[in-house]
């Protein structure tokens, strides 16, 4: 047996466990590379490789779901969906306008762990604004990116881990 005689609702777990494995390695990188230097140093690494990383996955996206370039928010929209973390994370779009919407991490696998171990929430803040910066102008270079909120904001793991506006300026 392969994965491609496998039922939907078995290969909706595969899916799941291959997020989680990918953000398991993800952070036993981050983790190696903050041991052997320091946390400046891995998040300057851990950046360089989102900013690559994060255009391969929305183009890698856009090709398997028939987005096309230059789709705008509705692109966007869709293309959020299909991250490998929204597997494993939940995500809300709010406040919906013509030129804008929002879009929180009102669930995220790794902040949650570190809330519940009553640790400092990871300061994602720098990684995740060239993360969905980067997501979005591949999807649309139009698309401008505000942070809302994200750790280490004071804000941050109430009600949602971290918040991002999309925007189209008219």
């Amino acid at each position: 047996m392969n994965i491609h005689d496998l039922d939907k609702e078995t290969l909706l777990g595969v899916i799941e466990d291959f997020a989680k494995n990918w953000l398991a390695h993800d952070g036993l990188w981050f983790q190696a590379v903050e041991k052997d230097t320091d946390m400046q140093t891995a998040i300057r690494y851990d950046t360089e490789a989102w900013e690559k990383f994060t255009v391969i996955e929305a183009q890698r996206i856009m090709k398997r779901h028939n987005i096309p370039e230059n789709s705008g928010l509705e692109g966007l929209k869709k293309a959020l969906n299909f991250r490998l973390y929204a597997a494993i994370n939940t995500q809300e779009i709010r406040n919906e306008t013509e030129n804008s919407f929002e879009f929180y991490m009102v669930d995220c696998r790794v902040q949650s762990a570190r809330f519940r171990k009553n640790m400092a929430l990871f300061p994602c803040k720098s990684v995740g604004l060239v993360e969905y910066a980067g997501f979005a102008k591949t999807i649309d270079p139009r698309i401008k990116t505000q942070i809302i909120c994200c750790p280490p904001d004071p804000e941050a793991g109430h009600g949602h881990f971290c918040g991002w506006k999309f925007y189209i300026e008219e």
